[in-house]
């Protein structure tokens, strides 16, 4: 059990990065409701951050790839435009335990 952070501890509309096991993985926040993914473009497989902890686009609907753009819609990581349109990002399973975002699984 690999606890990444407390819900709290992301902003509404933001995400966060996080490295487990050398896996690179971003966390979240819509609504109140976290979403855990691999922090890879399903593109070319490059982080997604522009910056550390840079996730999001500019009008902070949606996670943007830094390298071509391509947007990803929070709740299921469905790319709703750029080259990888179609496809997901990978989510990771995780719960929320005690406010704690907890992994369960990278396979």
């Amino acid at each position: 059990m690999t606890i990444l952070c407390h819900i709290d501890d992301i902003p509404e509309l933001e995400a966060r990065g996080f490295v487990v096991n050398g896996e690179k993985l971003l966390v979240v926040k819509r609504r109140g409701q976290v979403r855990v993914y691999r922090n890879s473009c399903p593109h070319t497989g490059i982080n997604l951050d522009w910056q550390p902890d840079d996730f999001m686009s500019f009008d902070n609907i949606y996670l943007q790839c830094s390298t071509h753009g391509a947007q990803f819609q929070i709740e299921d990581g469905f790319c709703v435009s750029g080259p990888c349109q179609g496809q997901k990002l990978v989510a990771v399973e995780f719960e929320v335990t005690e406010g704690e975002v907890v992994l369960i699984s990278l396979e």
